[in-house]
C-alpha cells in the first residue's frame, strides 16, 4: 500500500483518541504533535504540516460535535477532512474521447505508465490507439509495442524518424476512430530547451486534451518544482505518480505537486500493468487511516473478476452454510486475479489493526499451495470435504506435490472459513450490508459510510 509507514502512524493517532477517557486541549496538543511528527516523516513540506495541525487544533476547540457525534469521533472527521483537504486538488481525467499527452523526464516510468493508461481506458470500454513518439530512446517504441500487445491495444510508430511532431499527426490521423489516443513523448536527463521546444511542437499539432506529467514519487518533494516547470512550458494538466508503492518521500511528492497548478490524476502503486489507481483524495486518505475503501475493492472486483455476480453467490451461499472447496477455489483464482493480497486487503474497513499480525508474502504463497491442492482432488471431494480422510489425504498430497499437513491444512482453512462466515450469516444487519458490498448495488451508499 502507497505510505504504509504515514498509515500506520496514523492509525496509531486514532487509536490513541479512540483509547482516551475524554477530548481536552491536552490531548489535542498531543495528537497534533503526534500528527506533525508522522507527516514530516513522510516527507510532507514543513509548512504545510503546520498549516494543517493549525487548522486541526482550532477547530477542535472551537467547533462543536454535531448532534448524536462524540468529541472522540469530532476530532477523528477533523482530521480525516484536514488531511483530504491537504492532498485534494481537482477531479481526475474524464471519462470521455480525448487525445493525452505523457511528458517527463527519463527514468520516471513514462512509457510503462502509457501502458497502464491504455489498461485502465480499454476496461472503461474505449477504443484506444498508443503513438509512440519518443524519437532518442531506441527501446522506446518496441517497449511500447509490447505493452500495447499485452493489453490488446494498437500502436503507431516510425522506426528510424526522427520527426516526433510529424509521427504524431500521421498517427492521429490513424486513430482517427479511436476514442482515446495517447501520445508517449521523448525524455531526458534535465529539462533541456531541445526537449521543451519538442513537446512544446507535439501539443501543437495534437491539440490534447490532457498533458500529463509522469514524475517518479521517489523525488518527494522536488516533484514540485519540477511538476511546475513542466507545466509552464506546456501546460500541464495532470501527473501521475509512479512508484508509490511503499515510498517513504510519497508525501513530500503529494503534497508539493498539490500546491501547484497541475492536479494528481492517477499513482502507480506497482509494476504490474494493472496497478494503477485513479486518484481520490478521500479514497486515498480512507484507506491510510484505516477505513478501507469498498467502493474501490468493488470496482477491482468488477474489472478483475469474470463474473462478480458469482462472487456475490458464492458470499451468500457461505453464509449459509452451503460452502464448498469448489466455492473456495474460485474466490481463490479471484483474489489472484486483483492484485497483492496486501493491495486488497488495504480496501477493507479495519483490516489495517491486524495488517502487523500478517506475513502478506507467506499467505500469497499458501494460496497458491492450496490451489494446486485442489486441483488434485475429485469433483466429490471439492463437492463434500467432510469424505477427506486419511487415505484421501495421502493420495491427494502426492498428487500436488505436498506433504499431508499442507492438505489438513487446507481443510482446517476450510473449515474455520465455513463455520465463520455462517455466523455472519445469522447476523441479518451484517449479512444484509455485506452482500449489498460485495454486489455493487448502491455505490454511492457505500461511499457515504466511510465519511
Amino acid at each position: 500500500m502507497a505510505l504504509e509507514g504515514l498509515g500506520k502512524s496514523l492509525r496509531n493517532i486514532l487509536g490513541r483518541i479512540g483509547s482516551a477517557t475524554s477530548v481536552d486541549e491536552g490531548l489535542i496538543n498531543e495528537v497534533c504533535k503526534d500528527l506533525q511528527r508522522a507527516l514530516l516523516e513522510a516527507d510532507v513540506n514543513v509548512r504545510l504540516v503546520l498549516d494543517l495541525t493549525n487548522k486541526v487544533k482550532e477547530r477542535a476547540v472551537s467547533e462543536p460535535p454535531p448532534a448524536g457525534s462524540s468529541m472522540k469521533d469530532h476530532l477523528t472527521k477533523i482530521i480525516y477532512q484536514e488531511l483530504v483537504n491537504l492532498v485534494d486538488n481537482g477531479e481526475g481525467i474524464a471519462l470521455k474521447p480525448q487525445k493525452i499527452m505523457m511528458v517527463g523526464l527519463y527514468g520516471q516510468g513514462k512509457t510503462t505508465t502509457t501502458g497502464k493508461l491504455a489498461l485502465y481506458f480499454s476496461k472503461k470500454g474505449f477504443s484506444v490507439g498508443l503513438i509512440g513518439a519518443d524519437v532518442y530512446r531506441p527501446a522506446a517504441l518496441d517497449q511500447l509495442k509490447q505493452l500495447g500487445e499485452k493489453v490488446g491495444v494498437e500502436v503507431y510508430g516510425e522506426p528510424g524518424e526522427s520527426d516526433a511532431p510529424g509521427i504524431v499527426k500521421r498517427g492521429i490521423e490513424k486513430f482517427k476512430d479511436k476514442k482515446i489516443v495517447i501520445i508517449d513523448t521523448s525524455g531526458r536527463h534535465a529539462l533541456e530547451d531541445d526537449l521543451i521546444e519538442e513537446v512544446r511542437k507535439i501539443a501543437e499539432v495534437a491539440k490534447p486534451e490532457e498533458r500529463v506529467l509522469v514524475l517518479d514519487s521517489q523525488v518527494g518533494q522536488q516533484a514540485g518544482p519540477q511538476a511546475e516547470a513542466f507545466h509552464n512550458a506546456v501546460g500541464v494538466t495532470g501527473v501521475i505518480l509512479t512508484k508509490m508503492d511503499g515510498t517513504a518521500k510519497g508525501g513530500g511528492a503529494i503534497s508539493a505537486i498539490s500546491k501547484t497548478n497541475a492536479r494528481i490524476v492517477f499513482l502507480g502503486t506497482g509494476e504490474h500493468i494493472r496497478d494503477l489507481e485513479a486518484f481520490d483524495a478521500s479514497k486515498f486518505i480512507s484507506r491510510l487511516l484505516g477505513m478501507g475503501d469498498i467502493s474501490s475493492l468493488i470496482q477491482t472486483v468488477n474489472e478483475n473478476v469474470d463474473d462478480p455476480d458469482a462472487m456475490a453467490k458464492i458470499t451468500e451461499s457461505m453464509m449459509s452454510g452451503k460452502f464448498t472447496l469448489n466455492d473456495m477455489y474460485y474466490q481463490m483464482a479471484a483474489v489472484g486475479k486483483m492484485g497483492p493480497l496486501q493491495k486488497v486487503m488495504s480496501m477493507l474497513p479495519g483490516f489495517s489493526a491486524m495488517e502487523d499480525k500478517i506475513d502478506y508474502e507467506a499467505s500469497q504463497k499458501k494460496l497458491q499451495v492450496f490451489r494446486v491442492i485442489m486441483d488434485s482432488m475429485t469433483k466429490e471431494e471439492k463437492e463434500d470435504p467432510s469424505i477427506i480422510k486419511s487415505k484421501r489425504i495421502e493420495r491427494i498430497s502426492a498428487g500436488a506435490g505436498v506433504s499431508p499437513h499442507d492438505v489438513r491444512e487446507l481443510l482446517k482453512q476450510y473449515n474455520q472459513t465455513k463455520k465463520t462466515m455462517a455466523a455472519v450469516g445469522k447476523n441479518r444487519k451484517m449479512r444484509k450490508q455485506m452482500m449489498k458490498q460485495l454486489g455493487g448495488v448502491d455505490l454511492e451508499a457505500l461511499k457515504n459510510l466511510q465519511t
